[in-house]
C-alpha cells in the first residue's frame, strides 16, 4: 500500500524540477570572499621608454580586521615569451588618507604587496606600481601579470586567492 506522504513527496519533487527547468527557483546567493584583489592601469597602451601605473586594491570583505597580507606578482606566460620586451617597477606608492607613502618590495617580476597597516570591516587599500618600459624596449606586444595573495584576519582566520590578472598593457611603435 502507497502512503499518502509518499504521493506528496513525489508530487513536490516533480513541481520543484518543474520549476528548476524554467528558471522559476530561487536562486542561491554565495557569500562574497573574505577578501577581493583588483587591479586597474592608467593606460591601456604606452610606448617604448613610457610608464604605466598599476593599482591594485585589496578589499576586506569580512566583519574582522586584516591584519597581514602577502603578495606576489608576475609576469603572465605569454609576456616572458615576448624576450624583446624590457620593462620594470620603478616605483610603488600606498594610497593613505593624508596622501601617498612609499612601499618596499618591488623587484623587475614580482614584490611582497605593502598594504599599510590594518584593513578594517567593509574598507579597501590601493598600491600603485610604477610599470617603466625600457627604451630599447620591443613593441606591438603586451605585457600582463597575474597575481596570488594571502591574507590573515584578526579572528586568527586567513584566505588565499589567485590567480588574479591584471588588464595588460599594450607596447606601441611610436
Amino acid at each position: 500500500m502507497r502512503s499518502p506522504l509518499t504521493g506528496r513527496l513525489g508530487l513536490a519533487a516533480a513541481l520543484a524540477f518543474v520549476l528548476a527547468l524554467f528558471g522559476f527557483a530561487p536562486a542561491a546567493s554565495a557569500d562574497p570572499a573574505p577578501a577581493a584583489l583588483t587591479f586597474s592601469t592608467s593606460s591601456a597602451t604606452t610606448t617604448p621608454g613610457g610608464s604605466v601605473n598599476l593599482s591594485m586594491t585589496i578589499t576586506n570583505n569580512k566583519t574582522y580586521d586584516i591584519w597581514f597580507i602577502y603578495q606576489t606578482i608576475n609576469p603572465t606566460w605569454l609576456t616572458t615569451q615576448r624576450p624583446d620586451l624590457k620593462y620594470s617597477f620603478s616605483g610603488c606608492s600606498l594610497a593613505t588618507a593624508s596622501g601617498s607613502t612609499p612601499c618596499s618590495g618591488t623587484g623587475p617580476s614580482d614584490l611582497g604587496g605593502n598594504y599599510g597597516a590594518t584593513i578594517p570591516p567593509g574598507q579597501s587599500r590601493t598600491v600603485t606600481l610604477t610599470l617603466q618600459v625600457a627604451a630599447d624596449s620591443g613593441c606591438n606586444g603586451n605585457i600582463g601579470f597575474y597575481s596570488y595573495y594571502y591574507a590573515e584576519f584578526s579572528d586568527s582566520t586567513n584566505t588565499s586567492g589567485g590567480p588574479v590578472f591584471t588588464p595588460e598593457t599594450r607596447v606601441l611603435c611610436a
